[in-house]
């Protein structure tokens, strides 16, 4: 048998793609069973895989309307499912005002809005012509990255007095809307390296930098910072 290299290159980004929905289901598995390191760990996995599926198609010059759709599905479930798991699970941990007793079975549930905002933020990223050198609302690796480092990093203080549920439903609830904001974000791409066209972007990287001694708890504290300088950037630094 004689194997066509052509072809065989051509379906990498898909096998690619499809290692992203793999971690991300098997992140999704970890978050339900409480098991938080190992589900961030696969979502930074999928991360990884979902950055370099569209490098590899735009390189070998294979991109396709399926790699496309694939590419959507693996991102809802690894960016999207994956951390409604793990905050479904910390729900039943989270302490409950007195007055939300009564709604603690039910509470949990959503937790799906995480997946159901980031199916629509894909959604909208997909047919949106705006977002080709930038985001409009916050991407949902960027999501999925802040609340499975949160989670992971500040989960005593997350089911503390100081915490409860009604706490945790709003920030959800706020980062749902985030995702589809109509916010410009600025995305990490380099056409030069002067000051003038991209600082920033550089301010973010010595933000970062300085966040980085924080470990695990450095990732929400850069999303935070990611948010907040996009703002900045829209108001100020444009002008400048």
């Amino acid at each position: 048998m004689i194997f066509n290299t052509s072809n065989m290159l051509a379906f990498l980004p898909n096998t690619l793609t499809c290692c992203n929905l793999i971690c991300g289901c098997m992140a999704a598995g970890a978050g339900f069973h409480g098991h938080y390191v190992w589900a961030l760990i696969m979502i930074l996995a999928g991360a990884v895989f979902d950055f370099f599926d569209g490098m590899v198609a735009r390189l070998l010059g294979v991109s396709s309307p399926i790699g496309k759709e694939l590419d959507s599905l693996a991102d809802v479930v690894t960016f999207g499912v994956a951390p409604s798991a793990m905050l479904f699970q910390l729900y039943g941990s989270v302490q409950y005002p007195d007055w939300l007793v009564p709604f603690q079975s039910f509470l949990p549930y959503t937790a799906f809005l995480v997946a159901a905002f980031s199916g629509l933020r894909l959604a909208k990223f997909n047919i949106d012509q705006r977002q080709t050198s930038s985001f409009i609302g916050l991407p949902t690796p960027a999501n999925a990255l802040f609340w499975a480092s949160l989670i992971v990093s500040q989960r005593d203080f997350l089911c503390s007095q100081m915490f409860n549920a009604v706490f945790l439903f709003l920030l959800m609830f706020f980062f749902c809307l985030m995702l589809v904001a109509e916010l410009p974000l600025f995305a990490l791409k380099f056409k030069n390296l002067s000051w003038r066209d991209n600082k920033v972007k550089y301010i973010f990287v010595i933000g970062c930098l300085l966040l980085s001694p924080l470990c695990v708890s450095a990732i929400p504290a850069i999303i935070v910072w990611y948010i907040l300088l996009s703002i900045i950037n829209n108001k100020v630094l444009q002008r400048a």
